[in-house]
């Protein structure tokens, strides 16, 4: 059976040559990055240079670039390292009594789990509604700040619809209220173009395994000036900013990533486009009662999120998978959970609607001919599982 794999924005596969960059850091080159000796010095050089590669990805200087352990981490970091009450007391004295955060609720967990940690901590948080699209609205950002806002937290593309955030505008009022502001671009760096001044931004998360690095590494960009809590102790790697030996194999691959990303963005997203939009337009003339979760918003070029009426989602990613196609019902970090997704339930859909969506995400290495293999798949496992639907009986009599 000849696979069709349709779920990039769970992880993606590591790029040859992103793997042939790594390979000479498991055993030729294999010295800590710390030793003063010419083997570590020669690691230490690989560092520095994946340290500039993903500098140049985002706009960013490359002092500024922070390795980590991935975009959980990193989002853990911008929060409870601007979050910390000792921290809250650099705009204005008003702080000290209870620092505030402004985020979405569409952000993925690793913001919204660590933001309700810190609420307990004696931080309020303000979580902003999305429209139908799965939009902020900027001016409602604006009206929530207060004089103790220490920090704005909002994802730069969303990982289940896509959808891309009016950033800059957002940023905007982040810098005149001098307000941190922080983005989650996990889901964004590799497929949309990115500059971190034009963001305003002073924290940018972004992990290796969603931009065909290995799994286990990620960055965490910290602008210049940007005063930020450690969150672990130890020696004194990355300027203090994350002690621990550096994972030099995992860096490297993430920089050579970072670097094809950059050099082959335009033509990719062009790519990948088009056959995103090949599948979205074969469904909809194929499959009646669907529609496409956030459609009408700006989105990264590889995402699409469909919501088919009257079915369950899993049991649709269950008869695909037997079909050879896998794709999921929404974020590989929420597998398993019983509750529909937050991010559908946040644009207005129903819990049964939210249930009945999945999530198509294409990457480098589709072909038009998987697109083709997968207008024959889904349309046939949809009436299947419809024919058997007391739900979908239901909806369609009530639509007569």
């Amino acid at each position: 059976m000849n696979r069709v794999y349709l779920d990039y924005n769970a992880t993606t596969p590591v790029e040859p040559r992103v793997l042939d960059a790594m390979l000479p850091y498991f055993s030729a080159e294999f010295a800590n990055a710390s030793s003063i000796h010419t083997p570590g010095q020669h690691a230490r050089a690989a560092v520095e240079t994946a340290r500039e590669q993903v500098a140049a990805l985002i706009g960013a200087h490359p002092q500024e670039i922070v390795f980590t352990s991935g975009g959980t981490e990193s989002d853990n970091h911008a929060i409870f390292g601007v979050a910390q009450p000792c921290l809250a007391g650099r705009i204005s004295p008003a702080q000290l009594a209870q620092p505030h955060i402004i985020t979405t609720t569409i952000e993925h967990e690793a913001v919204l789990n660590a933001c309700q940690a810190v609420e307990k901590q004696a931080v309020s948080v303000t979580y902003l509604p999305v429209d139908r699209e799965g939009l902020a609205d900027p001016e409602s950002v604006r009206l929530a700040i207060r004089p103790e806002t220490v920090l704005i937290t909002i994802m730069q593309a969303n990982n289940e619809l896509g959808t891309v955030q009016p950033l800059e505008e957002i940023g905007r009022f982040a810098k005149e209220y001098k307000v941190y502001f922080h983005t989650d671009a996990v889901q964004s760096a590799g497929k949309i173009p990115i500059d971190v001044n034009r963001l305003n931004t002073h924290l940018l998360s972004l992990s290796g395994h969603k931009l065909y690095a290995p799994k286990g590494v990620g960055a965490l960009y910290v602008r210049g000036g940007t005063r930020l809590r450690q969150l672990l102790y130890g020696g004194h790697h990355q300027r203090g900013f994350r002690p621990g030996t550096e994972n030099v194999a995992g860096i490297v691959g993430l920089g050579k990533a970072a670097e094809i990303a950059r050099n082959s963005l335009a033509g990719e997203a062009k790519q990948v486009s088009t056959l995103r939009d090949k599948l979205e337009q074969g469904l909809l003339e194929r499959v009646p009662q669907i529609r496409v979760n956030g459609g009408l918003a700006p989105r990264t070029p590889n995402t699409s999120n469909i919501m088919f009426a009257g079915i369950e989602g899993e049991a649709l990613v269950i008869a695909l998978d037997l079909k050879g196609l896998a794709c999921s019902v929404g974020a590989a970090c929420s597998s398993g959970a019983v509750e529909p997704s937050h991010v559908l339930t946040a644009i207005g859909l129903s819990q049964e609607q939210a249930k009945s969506s999945l999530r198509f995400s294409l990457g480098r290495h589709t072909t038009a001919c998987e697109i083709d293999i997968a207008l024959d798949v889904i349309p046939a496992a949809v009436a299947q599982l419809r024919a058997l639907s007391p739900t979908y009986r239901k909806e369609t009599a009530s639509h007569v």
